[in-house]
């Protein structure tokens, strides 16, 4: 179990459950599949993968959790031609053009006659807590599905005290330090990576890839006022990610050190390796976030 992302929620008060509680109160956001009429479904489900297992897996003092989103995919191509047929048919008998808003009415009449016969398609998502360290950890890239995962744990527990982390110093000042001075921290190496945008009203946009950062070129995009949005490191030889200006963590990848850690672990079955995936990933993590914290200037703790 390694996170590919990481999205990060900063807990503004101490998270006090302990795991058997905090699986009571999730108990009723439990998933249930969608109806025949229900287009969308989202709920707790058991991070080992059994439909009626825990829904809270505990090492270490942190807590995997789970949702499961189902939604009913109805092609618009598919939807479209119903009503092209539907249209056509009325307009023969009436003799008159269907208005736009008989148009709409007829299109969700067609899409509520056709959830039935829809396909679903579901989408795991993960996150774990830290209540020591204080952190929601989801392995999203969207915020929009890291938002939906904590509305909904809130909802399950009546308060979730967290909000986005925030720094002394803006990240895309610091990032642009690093590359036009070539100086980043003894721990950080800067690698092929990067995105720089115009800090003007037009925000031209700027997209390396596989490409040298220190060539002329990029120097010359800092010196005319871009800054750096995202960029890709490596962080003390053991993680590689990009990372952005809103302290987004993408493409996180776990490094020959850690994976050889993970794989020098005995497992005898999937939940046991799954454990120890998860016991090296957070511990891992557990050492990053601070450093991540440090590397523009601490948390500011008067935004928590």
């Amino acid at each position: 179990m390694w996170f590919k992302n990481l999205s990060l929620l900063r807990f503004t008060d101490n998270f006090t459950l302990t795991a058997d509680e905090l699986q009571e109160r999730m108990e009723s956001g439990r998933f249930q599949a969608c109806g025949s009429l229900q287009p969308m479904s989202f709920g707790w489900t058991a991070p080992l993968g059994r439909d009626d297992g825990p829904l809270v897996h505990s090492t270490g003092g942190k807590f995997m959790i789970c949702a499961l989103r189902e939604e009913k995919v109805l092609p618009a191509a598919v939807v479209n031609e119903f009503l092209i047929e539907k249209i056509a048919e009325i307009e023969e008998q009436k003799g008159t053009p269907v208005r736009k808003k008989e148009r709409e009415a007829l299109r969700e009449e067609i899409i509520h006659d056709l959830l039935p016969r829809a396909f679903s398609l579901t989408r795991k998502l993960y996150a774990y807590i830290d209540p020591l360290a204080g952190w929601l950890v989801v392995d999203s890239a969207n915020a929009k599905k890291s938002e939906e995962l904590a509305s909904w744990l809130r909802r399950c527990l009546e308060s979730l005290p967290v909000t986005l982390p925030s720094v002394n110093e803006r990240p895309a000042s610091v990032m642009t330090r690093w590359l036009a001075e070539s100086a980043p921290p003894t721990d950080i190496v800067i690698e092929n990576e990067c995105e720089l945008r115009a800090t003007d009203e037009e925000g031209a946009v700027i997209r390396c890839k596989n490409h040298d950062l220190t060539a002329p070129e990029i120097q010359n995009h800092l010196e005319a006022g871009k800054e750096v949005v995202k960029l890709a490191v490596n962080w003390n030889e053991r993680l590689g990610f990009v990372l952005d200006d809103s302290l987004g963590i993408k493409r996180l990848r776990f490094l020959d050190a850690v994976q050889e850690q993970a794989a020098d672990v005995e497992a005898d079955n999937e939940a046991d390796r799954f454990d120890a995936d998860f016991s090296i990933m957070s511990l891992e993590l557990a050492a990053f976030l601070p450093r991540l914290l440090e590397l523009f200037g601490g948390e500011n703790t008067q935004s928590k």
